[in-house]
């Protein structure tokens, strides 16, 4: 069964939210100046109207708290980035070719764990699995390599701080994630 997908539009002045494409279709079909845009959720397209129907917001989240990504499509290596609800970025950072996607989302955990103690945030939001269930709990293989299993002792630490304080980390979609690179969309 199709997950349920709702769609915010802005129009001539009129704003909207529809669940589903033929309904908004109809809407914004030849108007000047419409905005459409296709969310995972009522509360993501609501909060996207609400920040001004802008496409340069790729995703935007109705949680407060830090929200982490990594991504390789820029063609200059492994990028991370954390970000706030809104997409607006904390911090942006190449961390070069010779490291692996999965150990940029783990360098963004442990950059978010950081941020998250300094400013007293309580929550965290990725969408790498394997980082939040596995690494960032110490869960990890050896044969990733030494650099890598050191951060993720670093990051388990960082994590057992954070949650003994009520921090959470929390999984979400890629699509939901205001921090996301976007490099892997067409």
């Amino acid at each position: 069964m199709a997950k349920q997908k709702w769609y915010a539009y802005s129009v001539n002045g009129k704003k909207g939210i529809v669940d589903n494409w033929p309904e908004c279709q109809e809407i914004v079909a030849g108007a000047n100046g419409a905005k459409y845009k296709g969310f995972e959720s009522k509360d993501s397209a609501e909060a996207w109207l609400n920040a001004g129907a802008d496409y340069k917001i790729k995703n935007i989240a109705v949680e407060d708290g830090i929200y982490f990504d990594a991504g390789t499509g820029s063609g200059e290596g492994v990028e991370i980035q954390l970000a706030d609800k809104n997409g607006k970025s904390f911090l942006r950072e190449n961390l070069g070719r010779n490291v692996t996607n999965n150990y940029g989302e783990l360098t963004a955990c442990k950059k978010a764990l950081e941020l998250a103690l300094k400013n007293g945030e309580k929550r965290i939001f990725g969408d790498s699995k394997l980082v939040i269930e596995y690494w960032s709990k110490g869960h990890i293989k050896y044969e990733v390599g030494e650099e890598t299993v050191n951060l993720a002792q670093e990051v388990k630490i960082l994590r057992q701080k954070f949650e003994t304080l009520g921090g959470k980390i929390i999984r979400i979609s890629g699509g939901g994630n205001p921090a996301d690179l976007g490099f892997h969309k067409g």
